[in-house]
């Protein structure tokens, strides 16, 4: 049996060892069209679905939407509609957004999710002008529409993309949620502006949190909705300083900066308190595409190649369907213009 576990684990770390010497003999644009290839290869089923095999074998709307991104992004049409066509014909709602979570045939929880609509949105006016196909544009706009009508709300003075419909009376907001990118394809210049000034305040002090509450007086930490467990950066706030670090806007890609000394210590840790001081001694890939796009914004890319290539390898060792997609996120926004320009 032992004999058995090292040969296995010598043929991953063979593997991985290949992955890596592969992505570093690959330009920044190639190893990220590699890296959304292979998402899309691993998680999106023949029928579009994208699948959390790491996950008892369910889809959400938010993978839905990383499929779409990358798909444009790698100029994959057939694949791009394959996946649209499924997203709308098992999740859309009849107020236009995206049930959030589907499992054993059917809709599991119609709940959306405010950052699938939001990506989805912005995937749709990609493919729009990448693959020439004017109903994207119409979908993306319809939906972003949908969007601002029914997941928002108007708190501390400003109108505030909160995660849901199901979040507009408490104000509940993701920071992670909120990508300036999107906001700006959209024409959602309210939106983009309110998430700019709360995740200003919400880093004064530290990282951003997982989640947050607008109150009338501005911003505060929160635990997860339904959770028993304090404020603190983990799995969901990774993607904020990537969302910021691919803004065109140099006072976002500044706060991404912001976070980049407290990252930098055990970077792969995938939570932390509010401080920066790392709380779990795992490693995960996501965790390190954050830590990447902080350390980009700051001006240090060796670091940051340096990250994602090490998620890289780790993904390959453990695979995992959020960690896969937001390392390929990361490179395909921060290396290329695939998913447009500023």
């Amino acid at each position: 049996m032992r004999a058995a576990l090292a040969a296995a684990l010598a043929v991953l770390l063979a593997g991985a060892a290949v992955v890596l010497a592969a992505t570093r003999e690959q330009s920044p644009e190639d190893a990220a069209r590699t890296a959304a290839e292979g998402f899309l290869d691993r998680y999106v089923a023949a029928d579009g679905r994208v699948v959390r095999h790491d996950q008892g074998g369910d889809t959400v709307s938010e993978g839905q939407a990383y499929a779409l991104l990358l798909a444009a992004a790698a100029g994959d049409e057939q694949r791009f509609e394959r996946v649209w066509d499924w997203t709308r014909t098992h999740l859309r709602r009849p107020d236009g957004l995206l049930a959030w979570r589907w499992a054993g045939g059917r809709v599991a929880d119609r709940e959306p999710a405010a950052d699938a609509d939001l990506d989805a949105a912005r995937a749709l006016l990609v493919a729009a002008d990448r693959f020439g196909e004017p109903r994207y544009r119409t979908e993306g706009l319809a939906l972003g529409a949908a969007l601002a009508r029914h997941s928002t709300t108007s708190a501390a003075e400003k109108t505030v993309l909160v995660a849901g419909p199901w979040a507009r009376a408490d104000a509940v907001v993701n920071p992670s949620y909120w990508s300036p990118r999107a906001f700006a394809a959209l024409g959602l210049d309210d939106l983009e502006a309110s998430a700019r000034r709360l995740t200003l305040r919400l880093t004064e002090r530290g990282l951003p949190p997982d989640w947050a509450r607008v109150e009338p007086w501005g911003v505060v930490p929160a635990g997860a909705p339904g959770g028993d467990r304090g404020p603190g950066y983990a799995y969901d706030a990774a993607r904020t300083p990537v969302r910021l670090a691919e803004s065109c806007d140099p006072a976002d890609r500044r706060l991404a900066a912001r976070a980049w000394p407290r990252l930098r210590t055990r970077p792969g840790a995938p939570e932390r308190a509010l401080d920066g001081a790392p709380q779990s001694t795992i490693e995960h890939p996501s965790a390190l595409a954050g830590a990447a796009a902080a350390a980009h914004a700051a001006g240090d890319p060796v670091a940051a190649a340096r990250m994602l290539d090490r998620a890289t390898v780790l993904g390959e060792r453990h695979p995992s369907y959020y960690g896969a997609a937001w390392v390929a996120l990361t490179r395909t926004m921060l290396d290329t213009d695939d998913l447009g320009g500023c």
